[in-house]
C-alpha cells in the first residue's frame, strides 16, 4: 500500500498539542477504514526547529490521506506520496 506524507505546521509554543493531534489522526484513519479501503497512521514526525509536523499515512490514495488529515483537523499544507527505505537485515 502506498504511503503519503501530510505536512502541517505546529508552532513550538503549541508542541503540547502533539499527542492530541496524533490521536485525532489515528482516529480519523480508523473511521475511513471500511471493507474496501484501509487507512492507517504509520507515524508522526515533529521538527520543532522548523515548526513542521509530518504525518505518514498508509492509504490507497493521496486523496484518502488528505481526507484523514482534514477529518483530524490537521490543516495540511501539502500531501505527497513517499517511499521509505527499510534497513536490510544482516
Amino acid at each position: 500500500m502506498p504511503s503519503y506524507l501530510v505536512e502541517t505546521y505546529l508552532a513550538r509554543g503549541r508542541a503540547g498539542e502533539r499527542a492530541a493531534r496524533e490521536r485525532r489522526a489515528r482516529s480519523a484513519a480508523e473511521e475511513l477504514t471500511d471493507g474496501h479501503r484501509r487507512v492507517r497512521l504509520d507515524r508522526a514526525i515533529y521538527v520543532p526547529e522548523d515548526e513542521i509536523y509530518f504525518f505518514v499515512f498508509d492509504a490507497p490514495s493521496g486523496r484518502d490521506a488528505a481526507l484523514a488529515a482534514e477529518r483530524a483537523e490537521l490543516d495540511s499544507i501539502r500531501v505527497v506520496e513517499v517511499v521509505s527505505s527499510r534497513k536490510e537485515l544482516s
